[in-house]
This record gives C-alpha cells, sequence and structure tokens, in this order.
C-alpha cells in the first residue's frame, strides 16, 4: 500500500508541476534533496540489552538453531528464503546444504493431519567452525481449505466490477483478513499442535539424523530431547500472526509441562529462548484471548530464591518486539503486558525496537 500510494503520489505531483515548473522547479528540487540528505528516520530501543544470534554459531559442544513462524496470508515453503540469505550474509555463513529437508508435520494422536510443512537449512562458515541450522514452519495448510470460503470473490465474475487498485486490496485482504479469525476458532488447537510439533523437531536432531520427505510426528519425550536442551541454543523469528502462535504455542508447552519427563522439564528450566517478533502485533491480537494459568507471578517463579522458582518453565523468554509508528498494525509491547498477559514461568523480558521506515 505504501508503495501504491507513493507512485501516485508522484504521478500527480508531477502532473501538477508541470504547468507552474518556471515557478516551483527549484523549490521542489531543494526540497527533495534536502529528504535525500536529511535522514530522519529513527531506531528506538526500550528495554534490556539482547543477545544476537553470532555469539552463539562457534557453539563447540551444541548447535544454533532458529525456527522462523509466518504470519498472515498463504504461505509456500521456502517463503523466508530472502531472509535466510540475508541473515547468512550477515552471520558471515555463506556454505549452505546443497538441498533443503522437508517434514510433513502431523499429529502423535492422529497421523492422518496434515499440519504444514518445516523446511530445515543448513548454515555453515567456509572453515566449518561456525553452523547454524533454520527451521522454516509453514501452517497454511491447516486455514487454506476454509479459506476456499471466499475464494468466489477473487473470481473474474466480481473481480471485473472492481477498480484495479480495488480489486488489488480485495484480494489481499481475502488473503490475510481471515487467518486470525480461523485462529480463534476450531483450527487453532492444529495450528498449535503444529508449532509444537516445528519446536520438538528443532530440539530433538541434529542435521544429519533428520527425516527428509517423510510425514512424521516428533514426541517431546523421545530419547536425546533433555541432552540436546542442555548444549544447543535456539530462537524464534516470529512475524504478525506468527508472533501470537509462537506464544501460545511456548505457553501451551508451559500447560503441558507435567507430562514431560523428569530430565526434560529440568533441561528447559535452565534454557533462555529468544523470540525475535517483527511487525509486532501481539497486544492486537490478545484481543478475546484468555489469561494464562499462571500470571502475575513473576517475582515468585523468576528470582532465586521465590517460592516457586523450581516450578519455572524457562529461566528466561528474552522477547525483541519489532514496531514501526508508521505501520497501521504494528505495536510495541506495553509496560505491564508481560506480568498480566504471558504465562509467569516463561520468564518473559520485553525490549521494544522502533524503527521508524518512513522519514518524518
Amino acid at each position: 500500500m505504501k508503495l501504491l500510494f507513493k507512485i501516485f503520489f508522484l504521478s500527480f505531483l508531477t502532473i501538477s508541476l508541470s504547468g507552474c515548473s518556471s515557478m516551483g522547479k527549484g523549490m521542489v528540487e531543494a526540497f527533495f534533496e534536502q529528504q535525500n540528505t536529511i535522514d530522519t528516520r529513527v531506531c528506538e530501543i526500550w528495554g534490556k540489552a539482547f543477545d544476537g544470534l553470532s555469539p552463539f554459531l562457534d557453539n563447540k559442544k551444541g548447535k544454533m538453531k532458529v525456527l522462523m513462524v509466518h504470519g498472515v496470508g498463504d504461505h509456500l515453503p521456502g517463503y523466508s528464503t530472502q531472509f535466510v540469505e540475508k541473515l547468512a550474509a550477515e552471520l558471515d555463513l555463506p556454505v549452505m546444504s546443497a538441498q533443503k529437508k522437508n517434514i510433513t508435520l502431523t499429529s502423535i494422536y492422529d497421523s492422518s493431519k496434515n499440519l504444514g510443512n518445516l523446511s530445515i537449512v543448513r548454515l555453515l562458515s567456509k572453515d566449518r567452525s561456525k553452523e547454524l541450522m533454520f527451521y522454516e514452519l509453514t501452517w497454511s495448510a491447516i486455514t487454506a481449505k476454509q479459506k476456499e470460503v471466499l475464494a468466489y470473490d477473487n473470481s473474474g465474475e466480481y473481480s471485473f466490477r472492481r477498480a484495479e487498485i480495488n480489486n488489488l486490496m480485495k484480494k489481499f485482504s481475502n488473503d490475510t483478513g481471515p487467518d486470525p479469525l480461523i485462529y480463534l476458532g476450531e483450527s487453532k488447537e492444529d495450528i498449535l499442535v503444529s508449532f509444537e510439533q516445528a519446536f520438538c523437531w528443532m530440539i530433538k536432531s541434529d542435521w544429519q539424523n533428520l527425516p527428509d520427505g517423510v510425514s512424521k510426528a516428533c514426541a517431546f519425550n523421545s530419547e536425546g530431547l533433555a541432552a540436546n536442551l542442555k548444549i544447543d541454543q535456539y530462537a524464534v523469528v516470529s512475524h504478525s500472526l506468527g508472533s501470537r502462535i509462537t506464544i501460545d504455542g511456548v505457553q501451551r508447552i508451559a500447560a503441558r509441562i507435567d507430562r514431560r519427563d523428569g530430565d526434560f522439564r529440568e533441561a528447559l528450566k535452565q534454557k533462555k529462548i529468544r523470540i525475535y517478533m517483527m511487525s509486532n502485533q501481539l497486544p492486537m491480537l490478545q484481543l478475546g484471548q484468555k489469561l494464562p494459568e499462571v500470571s502475575n507471578q513473576k517475582q515468585s517463579y523468576c528470582q532465586p530464591g521465590g517460592d516457586k522458582y523450581e516450578k519455572r518453565v524457562l529461566a528466561n523468554t528474552p522477547i525483541i518486539a519489532f514496531s514501526d509508528p508508521n505501520d497501521l498494525l504494528s505495536y510495541a509491547i506495553p509496560s505491564g503486558f508481560v506480568d498480566k498477559y504471558l504465562d509467569s514461568r516463561l520468564c518473559a523480558d520485553v525490549t521494544n525496537v522502533n524503527i521508524n521506515v518512513a522519514k518524518i
């Protein structure tokens, strides 16, 4: 939309100026020259300092593993390719596995379910001393069937009656608008199981032992998970609705922690799992959600010496929320949100990163 608006605005500006170029040319040129020389965009950070991924790439005992969870709209496996390539360039990891591995996610209790796709790629430094495994979760298959209800509205029978710009907007709306509504309905359970399965596979295996081209479920009580938890480092990158899915998915794991083996629970207690939220919409997507089972008890669960410290689920969950004040659907996470709306057992901290893309 921003691009379309800019094109429209510049076209209008060109037509308007053509009739008064002798009077306005110098002023307009000066304005645009000033825009090009003065960068008024801002990047502001509120909250605790946070780690990036780079310090954990040369982990001699384990691996650095990153899971990406997409947001609204139909996505196909491979949607994260540009992100992965830029990440690899920034981290100086130019060696990529020749082929990705793909797992069709399913449920332990119902193997007939298609819960999306998990695609895994391995990144290495030239000397092989640094390594990152990137897991891309695509859950769109779960909502695709229900979104077919609106498919007729994109057909020529209806679309030709609209102005071109309105037709583009309607297609975008039909693609993205239903997902939050579907998530709040019956499909929420399947989407959260999809996240759990992706999270489980991220913990479970190294590159050599990961399956490929199969439909298979991962069990949290599988042998080796606790051992990997102790040595590997984990992070999640999410976008829009994906941030809600990530938080709900981690809270679901917390709510079922008593079902896990003791070794797994103890290993998870020592773990810090970083969550990087892009185009953050967590506050808006909290609307209509139930409060977590445990809230407003962070001191008890997260401070050594707290009366419930041994019952925490994670040692720490740093949430780094990226938002743009000029993005209509982007929100910072306000003070007090964590205590009230996030499970206290996650021991979450929030750092807001305000990136102003537009010049102001």
